[in-house]
């Protein structure tokens, strides 16, 4: 695919430009990480709801298979770019969503420096970038922030149980740095700020190979390898199906709320038993075997939601049979060399820096 210049004086690249111009009475919005599994989705649904979407992202670990779809669309554009350097958008911008970011342990592990600077300098970017638009900006928090966490289930007052010098540092603290600079911007310079700290969610667009559990498991049963546990494997999660987490990221863009609001499912279930329904979902018939656990995996993750149901009026409708059907589905329309590919990117250009 062809790349070139939006300006001489702009380090940002463009791709994938759609042939009809945008209607000019469109409001825009910029998604970072819009090749990721939810920043695809976030795209999706914002050109649904009428919106002039523009996607950005340095294509670590997205994928423009995502996105393909959306190249003719003549309400959607491409940058490819790195956040964490200057970011540049000519034009008005309505709303930045900010999801650039690793997000599984297989990739921040393995460029960590990179992972920091996405959460900091690239917040600190996009905050600049709102602030010059007088655009409103949501960012992407997890329910990370929360470490391995003390109190059960989580709500948004509790400040977390976080090493911040383990082997999830680098994740964990850059995103609880993201959320300090974005109230900073709010409460200083009184930008429009608003912070989703989003629990385990799965669903179609899912990299395979990533180290999370539910595409673990599902490679794992597809490929006739047996599903790996670690620890006992009774530590929980707590899964939300993508449809339902992009539905309660939306409402809460729109919404007048500033403070971080956890957006997952509470339906709590434990790593074997999940394996268990794995196998009986896929028909496989492979054993479960068990590993050491690595160090700061949290033992518990359950989201409490009565704040998104009494600001959003939201909650989960898809129940996990049902989403992990529709996971499983697209896993199953994958080619045999995709699901036996180890990674699809490469950290060379990125590992150093």
């Amino acid at each position: 695919m062809a790349k070139k210049s939006t300006s001489k004086k702009s380090p940002v690249k463009k791709v994938g430009k759609a042939k009809a111009s945008k209607p000019a009475h469109k409001d825009r919005v910029l998604i970072t990480g819009a090749a990721g599994f939810l920043g695809s989705h976030l795209c999706d649904r914002f050109i649904k709801e009428g919106y002039h979407v523009i996607g950005m992202d340095n294509l670590i670990t997205g994928s423009l298979k995502n996105i393909e779809h959306l190249f003719h669309n003549a309400d959607f554009e491409f940058y490819h770019h790195d956040v964490s350097k200057f970011v540049h958008v000519p034009g008005e911008l309505k709303f930045i969503l900010h999801f650039a970011s690793p997000a599984s342990p297989i990739d921040y592990e393995k460029i960590p420096i990179q992972t920091l600077k996405v959460g900091s300098l690239g917040t600190h970017n996009l905050l600049g970038l709102a602030r010059a638009k007088g655009a409103r900006i949501l960012v992407a928090s997890t329910s990370e922030v929360y470490g391995d966490p003390k109190v059960h289930p989580q709500d948004e007052t509790y400040w977390g149980h976080v090493n911040p010098v383990g082997k999830r540092s680098m994740y964990d603290e850059a995103k609880r740095f993201q959320e300090a600079m974005t109230m900073a911007y709010h409460n200083y310079h009184g930008l429009e700020t608003r912070m989703v700290r989003i629990f385990n969610t799965y669903g179609p667009r899912m990299r395979l190979n990533d180290g999370r559990v539910v595409p673990a498991f599902m490679g794992q049963a597809l490929r006739g390898e047996d599903l790996t546990i670690f620890g006992k494997g009774d530590q929980t999660r707590s899964f939300c199906y993508v449809d339902d987490l992009i539905e309660g990221i939306y409402r809460l863009l729109l919404s007048d709320y500033a403070g971080p609001v956890n957006v997952g499912n509470p339906k709590e279930i434990t790593i074997k038993q999940f394996a268990q329904e794995i196998i009986k979902l896929t028909g496989t018939k492979q054993k479960i075997i068990y590993k050491p656990l690595p160090s700061d995996d949290p033992m518990q993750r359950q989201p409490d939601i009565t704040l998104a149901k009494k600001l959003l009026g939201w909650q989960p409708k898809v129940d996990r049979a049902e989403g992990m059907k529709r996971t499983f589905a697209y896993f199953k329309s994958l080619s045999k060399k995709e699901l036996n590919e180890k990674e699809h990117f490469s950290f060379e250009n990125y590992a150093k820096k």
